[in-house]
């Protein structure tokens, strides 16, 4: 069984994009691994040639701006990189610039590659998630929090990056059959400095909106508002070990606190039947869940 991954970046200095630890958070796991690096207004390249791992191998790119309905561009520059993996690799890990992989779930995603490796009927390998916000010591519990997505498909080249790249289809558009495996994607994407945070929300909003729609979302500001109201669970768990230092070096204080968090009757509603039944209403799926065996 061989294994390649696969990523991209643009302006991860910029940004704060913990995309180093992401990539070497599934290094162990890849035979190959493929960055694609757009071109940036800062060093993103000689950072990603700082990892230094003879594994991975640099794509440079340039991103299309004017695609910015849907967050379009984010898929088109995630097949650049995919396309660019040799067929000899069995499995194709995807892991986004804001991602880990904890090194305590190693051995269950490469069980799990192993078991359906031959079979036909697996087109790909569905993770559970934690979102963190504003703190490394809280994930989000709120419904827009998606809890389940695919990061390992099949070496097929026609699947695609479906969308804003959150997810995959074929090129007709039909779903992947995906099998649940015991292993957690960490999102970081919303923990971040505030001024860093701000900077992000300004730019990224711009893949999906008009700069007039922008301005009016995400403004001016200097900082991001983390103002407590998103819904939080305290996480007590452990971090991926690539996630250490940055953990370590946080230079910002947050005022989240789960017991302030406002709560729609809606969300209060779905969390009832979560619990009960383990179903999530109306929860989006980009994939058609098979059982696990």
């Amino acid at each position: 069984m061989q294994v390649a991954g696969f990523t991209f970046i643009r302006n991860a200095l910029k940004y704060d994009y913990p995309v180093v630890e992401a990539i070497t958070s599934i290094l162990p796991l890849c035979d190959y691994l493929v960055v694609a690096v757009g071109k940036s207004e800062d060093d993103t390249l000689e950072l990603v040639r700082s990892i230094g791992d003879p594994k991975i191998h640099i794509l440079e790119t340039e991103w299309d701006d004017s695609l910015r309905e849907g967050g379009r561009v984010l898929a088109v520059e995630t097949d650049k990189a995919f396309q660019a993996i040799p067929a000899e690799y069995d499995w194709c890990f995807y892991i986004q610039a804001d991602e880990c992989v904890h090194e305590a779930d190693h051995a269950a995603i490469r069980a799990a590659m192993e078991r359906y490796l031959d079979d036909p009927e697996t087109e790909g390998l569905l993770f559970q998630y934690r979102h963190f916000y504003g703190s490394y010591d809280y994930v989000g519990a709120g419904r827009k929090w998606y809890r389940r997505e695919v990061r390992i498909i099949r070496n097929n080249k026609e699947i695609r990056s479906y969308r804003d790249a959150q997810g995959f289809r074929t090129a007709s558009g039909r779903k992947l059959q995906v099998r649940p495996i015991p292993a957690h994607i960490y999102h970081y994407g919303w923990v971040k400095h505030p001024a860093a945070q701000q900077r992000k929300q300004q730019n990224f909003n711009k893949l999906w909106h008009s700069d007039e729609v922008v301005e009016e979302r995400v403004g001016q500001a200097e900082m991001f508002p983390y103002d407590g109201s998103e819904p939080l669970l305290r996480y007590d768990g452990t971090h991926p070990a690539v996630m250490l230092p940055r953990i370590r070096a946080v230079n910002w204080q947050f005022a989240g606190d789960p017991l302030q968090a406002r709560w729609t009757w809606k969300d209060r509603l779905s969390n009832w039947v979560e619990r009960m039944t383990g179903w999530r209403p109306g929860e989006y799926r980009n994939y058609v869940q098979r059982g696990s065996r």
